[in-house]
């Protein structure tokens, strides 16, 4: 009976501190936009842990939470004041990282911030998004999708080697996709090239369930299409010039050779267009081309 008395208490105690947390952090959110420019962060990590007692599974989906509307915060601002597209280094994402270990110290085994932040967390300082897996890996040594993004964050800092021996590391987990082994293998061989980019890229969307996660993915993918595209696109312009001895003055000069490149095309323009349906736009009077301002296709 006192063993029950005891065990109600303490959870109502729990309880009770855990509100009180979540309310002293809610407190500082009147003004948010000038608290993320400001503020270093809400609450430490280690404080945070202490403060949220056997609550830290609670605490750390508050912090999930607010990593997200901090980012898409940081978006619709941009976007309200920016007419061109955006990368995640325009967005000052400088509390990103600390938002991010905050949830991972709360909680080790949540494994969406590490995966989150495998993403986001290069285009600002690749070693925070390092830091951050490899606490991951040491917290949650049989999670084999903690290898293969942090061979993608080496893959992306150009270390093929590093992204060789921990996609190696990652398929030795049982339970590992065989392609582990074999994505091993190909950054060592041809680490730098497109398509191992792509399989790279594959390999992420199919392995994760997180939509964000997905989403990002998705436009990198379309950004490789693109890459493709624009270099085949430059190939028939400069065919074009070669034999006319002028640079096109419209896309309708070049559609018929457009079209045999399977390229899909404008009904309007006759414009080539790219990964997101947007029309690719004519540079140096005709001589080159670029993706258009309101492209969905990131540029990096």
């Amino acid at each position: 009976m006192k063993k029950s008395i005891l065990l109600v208490i303490q959870i109502v105690v729990g309880l009770a501190i855990a509100v009180a947390l979540v309310r002293v952090m809610d407190s500082r959110q009147s003004n948010v936009e000038a608290q993320f420019a400001d503020d270093p962060i809400y609450v430490k990590a280690a404080t945070a842990k202490r403060m949220s007692l056997a609550f830290n599974g609670l605490a750390a989906d508050w912090y999930w939470m607010r990593s997200l509307q901090y980012v898409g915060r940081k978006i619709v601002v941009f976007e309200d004041t920016h007419s061109e597209s955006f990368t995640l280094a325009d967005l000052d994402l400088r509390l990103l990282p600390s938002l991010l270990r905050v949830c991972t110290t709360l909680d080790p085994q949540f494994i969406a911030p590490y995966e989150y932040g495998a993403m986001i967390l290069p285009e600002l300082n690749s070693d925070y998004a390092i830091a951050l897996l490899e606490s991951g890996v040491a917290a949650n040594p049989s999670e084999w999708r903690l290898y293969q993004h942090l061979g993608y964050v080496y893959w992306q800092r150009h270390e093929y080697q590093k992204a060789s021996e921990a996609y190696a590391a990652g398929a030795k987990i049982p339970g590992a996709p065989a392609w582990m082994a074999a994505l091993s293998a190909r950054m060592k061989a041809e680490g730098g090239s497109r398509d191992a980019a792509r399989e790279m890229y594959r390999h992420l969307y199919d392995s994760s369930d997180d939509p964000k996660v997905k989403n990002m993915v998705t436009r990198q993918l379309m950004r490789l299409d693109s890459l493709d595209q624009t270099e085949a696109l430059r190939q028939v312009l400069a065919a074009y010039k070669e034999k006319s001895g002028k640079c096109v003055s419209s896309w309708t000069e070049v559609s018929s050779e457009l079209r045999a490149a399977h390229f899909q095309i404008d009904r309007m323009t006759n414009a080539p267009l790219d990964p997101s349906d947007t029309p690719y736009r004519l540079t140096e009077k005709g001589c080159n081309v670029d993706l258009s301002q309101y492209t969905g296709v990131p540029r990096r």
